[in-house]
């Protein structure tokens, strides 16, 4: 069965059961963004909480599946309109930043496109250049998604800190993705049921923009969506006759290539470790 990895996906919102769906259907590595809890946490202390489930307890869930667990940090931008709060979470986030499994600063971003969004993106870019962290971008939904990406892109561009290979622009589309492959991020596709792309939509941007920079994933989460989205797109890529190489390329190989960036992340594919300890085979005669 062909490996895959869901860079984006909010395994703090699914059941366990996910976890062996994904398992079965060839799911090697997830990655788990920080993002919003379903309401707005009351202080800092949620969000240390929060941290502390994300690098502990879930990835000893994922592990349970033979499932690798990495995950991002940050304050989701539908809180970031109290800045003060959002101030208070940024600073204990280097707390965190050398745990194993953490990658980067995200998903950061924008909701509504406001003035405070804006002011706490920055300052998550800044401590992501102070500590030269990778970092995950959100981009807003549905009408705000084009306004929300350039202001992004404008604001990514602004801090002549920051890397651009090393910061992936989430949720592109057909209008957006464009702007931030030129820019030279990386993107992601996200197959969500509504509000985002569907497989089908995603393998046309495949066979419009190629196979560089661009990764798929479900951002499974507290709605209606679909932690199984990753293999739909590559049940609906083979429909097309694309090959297992190209396929792999955008499932597997790219997510491991942006990750790879990021000092302390560590990955042994499955069939590395069985080698390891496979048993010496027994002497004949």
């Amino acid at each position: 069965m062909p490996a895959y990895v869901d860079p984006h996906i909010h395994m703090v919102s699914r059941t366990t059961d996910d976890y062996k769906r994904m398992a079965l259907a060839g799911c090697v590595m997830i990655s788990e963004p920080a993002f919003w809890a379903g309401f707005d946490r009351s202080g800092p202390e949620g969000f240390r909480d929060y941290f502390r489930q994300l690098i502990g307890f879930e990835r000893q869930r994922a592990s349970l599946y033979g499932i690798d667990h990495q995950t991002w940090l940050c304050i989701n931008a539908k809180e970031a309109e109290n800045v003060a709060l959002a101030r208070e979470v940024i600073a204990m986030i280097p707390e965190f930043l050398g745990e194993p499994g953490v990658l980067g600063i995200g998903e950061i971003g924008l909701n509504k496109n406001t003035r405070n969004e804006a002011t706490v993106f920055l300052d998550h870019l800044d401590l992501a250049a102070r500590t030269d962290e990778l970092i995950l971008i959100h981009t807003p939904h549905l009408a705000d998604k084009y306004q929300g990406t350039r202001m992004i892109l404008d604001m990514l561009r602004g801090d002549g800190r920051l890397h651009p290979e090393r910061v992936c622009v989430d949720h592109v589309e057909e209008h957006t993705i464009r702007l931030a492959l030129d820019a030279g991020h990386w993107v992601g596709m996200t197959l969500y049921p509504t509000s985002k792309c569907t497989p089908a939509r995603a393998a046309d941007l495949v066979e419009m923009y190629g196979t560089e920079r661009i990764m798929i994933n479900s951002a499974g989460d507290w709605g209606h969506s679909d932690p199984l989205a990753v293999p739909e797109f590559m049940f609906e890529m083979r429909s097309r006759d694309h090959d297992e190489k190209t396929i792999r390329t955008l499932v597997y190989d790219n997510p491991l290539s942006f990750f790879g960036q990021c000092h302390r992340f560590r990955y042994k594919p499955r069939a590395t470790v069985a080698a390891e300890h496979r048993l010496p085979e027994p002497s004949v005669g």
